[in-house]
């Protein structure tokens, strides 16, 4: 399965990454309804802290024609301390692999509501270089309110592909990258967390995990940046509410490296290029006793 979507998608060559890119990441359900057959869904749904549920057995319940279960939990590094790290090119090559999917074959990743995890999803196979890969706008919900076909069972099966990965390290921030971005004029950092966490009014679900948030750091609660149904705003929406990022570069974090996925989309949608995602997130920097951590709104 090596076509490429008609009327949806223009591959876009990794080296076009940067602050001209076009190409929206999101796709409507309406538009995608019509292209049953001609790409591979994933379903990366996932739970955020204090969410309950099973997204695996949710799957089985509903879910698109043709879908695989994309875990991001699996789609990680089995040996960091971090809750869902990027996992090695390697791993997520034989991973996607498995799946039925390589470098080229089209792909939509879907929540169930919504697009936390496939904004995750998204980011992490552009990360490693796929060409055609999508974000399905209000996830299943979305689908099935607008007439879509769903499916029972378990996943279907796809012959196993070989994806050729190609690491893109400019779409992923260190700690490092973030304290340099902190103390730049022309950088900014975006914390998708909610503007509690962000103030320290409220404590970090984590144990261990400081409150507060990075000095110069800026709030952007992730949930800004949709509707009630789970839908992005209009791009001429985000680019009001995402306005400083239109002439800066852009860091997102969040608390475990997942929302902060929204923002990087959301970035794209506005028509702002790519933002870098700091997958350590506030996980990381929270927990290391020498990063500078600071409370209040800022």
């Amino acid at each position: 399965m090596e076509c490429y979507f008609g009327t949806l998608w223009r591959p876009a060559h990794p080296s076009t990454y940067g602050k001209d890119m076009t190409i929206s990441p999101l796709v409507d359900a309406a538009t995608l309804i019509s292209e049953v057959g001609r790409f591979i869904p994933l379903d990366a749904s996932v739970l955020l802290p204090g969410q309950k549920g099973d997204p695996d057995f949710a799957f089985t319940e509903r879910h698109l024609p043709d879908a695989q279960r994309f875990d991001i939990d699996v789609f990680a590094d089995p040996d960091s301390p971090l809750p869902h790290t990027v996992p090695g090119a390697a791993r997520f090559a034989r991973l996607m692999g498995a799946l039925g999917v390589s470098e080229n074959t089209p792909v939509v990743f879907y929540d169930g509501r919504g697009s936390v995890g496939a904004c995750r999803g998204w980011w992490l196979a552009r990360l490693f270089g796929h060409r055609n890969v999508r974000i399905l706008d209000g996830g299943l919900e979305a689908w099935v309110k607008a007439g879509g076909p769903v499916e029972q069972g378990a996943a279907s099966t796809w012959d196993v592909a070989v994806f050729w990965p190609r690491t893109h390290y400019g779409l992923l921030a260190g700690s490092g990258d973030v304290r340099q971005a902190l103390e730049q004029t022309n950088a900014l950092v975006l914390d998708a967390r909610s503007a509690a966490r962000f103030a320290a009014t409220v404590p970090e679900p984590r144990p261990g995990v400081r409150s507060g948030h990075m000095p110069g750091a800026m709030s952007m609660d992730w949930t800004r940046l949709v509707d009630g149904n789970g839908c992005f705003l209009p791009s001429h929406e985000l680019k009001q509410i995402l306005g400083a990022a239109k002439d800066q570069s852009v860091i997102a974090t969040c608390g475990s490296g997942l929302t902060a996925a929204t923002i990087v989309a959301a970035v794209a949608i506005a028509g702002y290029g790519d933002a870098v995602l700091y997958d350590g997130s506030w996980a990381e920097w929270g927990s290391d006793p020498d990063a500078p951590v600071v409370t209040g709104e800022g």
